[in-house]
């Protein structure tokens, strides 16, 4: 999927491919670019280019209810004015995508984890009935998103400063530059942050008029802020087999639903009490590949789901899936022959925790 917002970025961005989508990993070659994105987003405020993220419509007779079938957690009384996030499983249990659902009048809109766009749209297209129309709203609307400290200045300055205190997950139609656009309070780093779903046409003016106020963050950044504070992040960490237990994500799933796709090997996940476990982790010598085994003495108990290197802590990162017993913080181990220490989340304070909105 091209990058629709690509003619708007400066020169000298690096793109990278996710998934089905090209996105901006940073949007600079500098050595220190990824340090002063990130910088933005923990200190200051960042725009996000979330065109990667694809908006699919759900609508038709019965569309709330195919909703509730094919995903994870209880949407049935998903009004307009919220989203929420929520797991897309297959019937093994098996995560086909992280969404975030958007209630409407007439269905729902979900939008898609970076770049997971095609399989999701594929998978809600064979899950459905008769009527229900699954409908690409990609090519007509882009997502753009705030986060940081001071994203909620930025959002007084572009639109209105009362859409700033909106609660979590909260969601008003309201208008920019005279078009009608969907701003919802939500956010993937810990810190305050916003999304803005804009018609295609209006989409660039409203990230170059940001740009005035906020600094772009990408890709690099979003994802080392959203492992800072433990976001579950599909691409890196539902490797297959894992469930969603073992991958940590299963706040994302409401087992007390009556039905839903995969809802039988969930139970099963959770009744079994077997399987590992996810847990965050530091070393100070180099980032271990996926993959990599986690030792502890000569015991292989584990292996490195993700790791990078952490602006915030100056160390490296990651996630370790390791045996249920040693899911815990504060134990030595070991990965790739370089000792690791296990940490409890999240593993960065956002700011924004301690900075009211006024």
């Amino acid at each position: 999927m091209v990058n629709v917002l690509a003619a708007t970025h400066p020169e000298g961005t690096v793109y990278g491919e996710v998934g089905d989508v090209t996105v901006p990993l940073r949007f600079s070659a500098a050595p220190d670019a990824l340090s002063q994105e990130y910088a933005a987003l923990r200190e200051r405020a960042a725009v996000l280019d979330l065109s990667g993220h694809r908006l699919i419509e759900i609508t038709g007779p019965g569309a709330v209810e195919y909703a509730q079938r094919v995903l994870a957690r209880d949407v049935e009384y998903l009004t307009s004015d919220r989203c929420m996030m929520s797991l897309v499983l297959d019937d093994a249990g098996q995560v086909v995508d992280q969404v975030l659902a958007f209630g409407r009048e007439d269905g729902i809109l979900l939008a898609s984890s970076c770049g997971a766009g095609t399989r999701l749209l594929e998978h809600l297209r064979a899950q459905a009935d008769d009527g229900i129309e699954i409908a690409d709203r990609s090519p007509e609307l882009v997502l753009v998103g705030l986060e940081g400290p001071y994203a909620w200045g930025v959002v007084g300055r572009l639109i209105d400063g009362e859409l700033a205190s909106l609660p979590f997950e909260s969601v008003v139609e309201t208008t920019w530059d005279d078009v009608d656009i969907v701003f919802a309070r939500t956010g993937f780093t810990g810190e305050y942050g916003y999304q803005m779903i804009v018609p295609r046409e209006a989409a660039a003016g409203l990230w170059s008029l940001s740009l005035e106020h906020a600094r772009p963050a990408g890709q690099e950044a979003l994802e080392l802020a959203m492992l800072e504070v433990r976001q579950p992040m599909p691409r890196h960490e539902a490797t297959p087999g894992a469930t969603v237990i073992e991958i940590g994500a299963n706040w994302l799933v409401d087992v007390t639903k009556e039905a839903f796709v995969g809802r039988e090997a969930v139970l099963a996940a959770f009744e079994s009490g077997t399987g590992r476990r996810t847990i965050g982790f530091t070393c100070a010598d180099g980032v271990p590949a996926a993959g990599t085994r986690v030792m502890a003495g000569d015991q292989v108990i584990g292996e490195v789901v993700h790791a990078v290197h952490s602006v915030g802590l100056g160390t490296t990162l990651g996630l370790a899936r390791v045996d249920r017993d040693l899911a815990a913080a504060g134990l030595r181990l070991s990965a790739g022959g370089v000792g690791v220490t296990t940490l409890t989340s999240p593993y960065i304070v956002p700011k924004s925790w301690s900075i009211p909105i006024i």
